[in-house]
């Protein structure tokens, strides 16, 4: 019988860490109080695994710090604030922040990196991701190579990237770095299915995460999950989050209500059938819930 898993389970990682398989998302969340409150009914929810949005190592303009959504230090507060509030260790707790402007120099991520501890207020980040492939081979090489560097100076754990499609991958192992990604974050989901991406990364021992496993919310109508929901007594949001589980994925589906973080997590006590987890997988339609960037040169 397939795993159930648990809200704290992990999965293995190449670099020796492991990671937790369920976490929150803070993307689009805004600064400020509603990124703490997410952040903290998350904890209080028994979630161990939050992915933040960050900064850079220079001063964003008005435009910037909203297209981003900046939001390190709103989800460092309230990681910190639980800690002392619960007695539950650092070490239980599982952050993610990115590399948001990819530059020429592996100097830039070194920098980029202790901004974004400063910000967190947090002495290491778990896992640290190239936020997109951006700038062609030469620049995706330089900042892994920063993002090696911050491995090796402990103030990250673990190293990934995101959006990155198979060329992507291809060029940056080609050079044969130091570290092979850990994790590659991308769109992923029943109507955006990458097989062939899925399979090459399998074969790499890269762990998919997948950063918006409810489709946001575009499909819970869709005649196919709406039946499957009713199969299993679960919601469309939770047969999707079973879904990427299933796939062996990591999901990090985002939310900014307290029911609905709760219910999100609600995905412990069932795993989809083959039949249908394969049904679910035939949906695909490419389709694009928010950027696509995994094709760039």
């Amino acid at each position: 019988m397939a795993d159930t898993y648990s809200l704290t389970a992990k999965v293995s990682l190449n670099d020796g860490n492991s990671y937790p398989r369920f976490g929150l998302g803070v993307y689009v969340t805004e600064p400020g109080e509603e990124t703490y409150n997410a952040v903290t009914w998350a904890l209080e929810a028994g979630y161990r695994h939050i992915d933040g949005k960050s900064s850079s190592a220079y001063s964003y303009s008005v435009h910037e710090g909203a297209e981003w959504y900046e939001n390190e230090e709103d989800c460092g507060r309230a990681i910190n604030d639980f800690i002392a509030k619960s007695g539950v260790p650092r070490s239980e707790i599982y952050f993610t922040t990115k590399l948001m402007h990819n530059r020429t120099d592996p100097a830039w991520v070194e920098k980029c990196v202790a901004t974004s501890l400063k910000k967190a207020g947090l002495d290491y980040i778990d896992l640290y991701l190239i936020h997109d492939p951006n700038g062609g081979p030469k620049v995706r090489a330089a900042m892994w190579e920063g993002c090696c560097r911050a491995k090796d100076s402990g103030k990250v754990k673990s190293i990934g990237v995101s959006n990155f499609g198979v060329k992507h991958l291809e060029d940056l192992l080609a050079g044969k770095p130091k570290y092979v990604p850990a994790v590659n974050q991308i769109d992923l989901h029943p109507f955006m299915t990458r097989n062939e991406l899925v399979a090459y990364c399998q074969s790499k021992g890269i762990v998919l995460e997948a950063w918006a496993p409810l489709v946001r919310g575009e499909r819970f109508n869709h005649p196919v999950v709406k039946e499957l929901a009713q199969k299993y007594n679960k919601s469309p949001a939770q047969v999707l989050i079973r879904y990427g589980l299933d796939r062996g994925f990591i999901v990090i589906p985002k939310s900014t209500k307290k029911n609905r973080i709760a219910d999100n997590a609600n995905v412990f006590d069932f795993v989809l059938e083959k039949a249908d987890i394969d049904r679910l997988t035939s949906l695909d339609e490419f389709l694009v819930t928010d950027w696509e960037v995994s094709t760039v040169p």
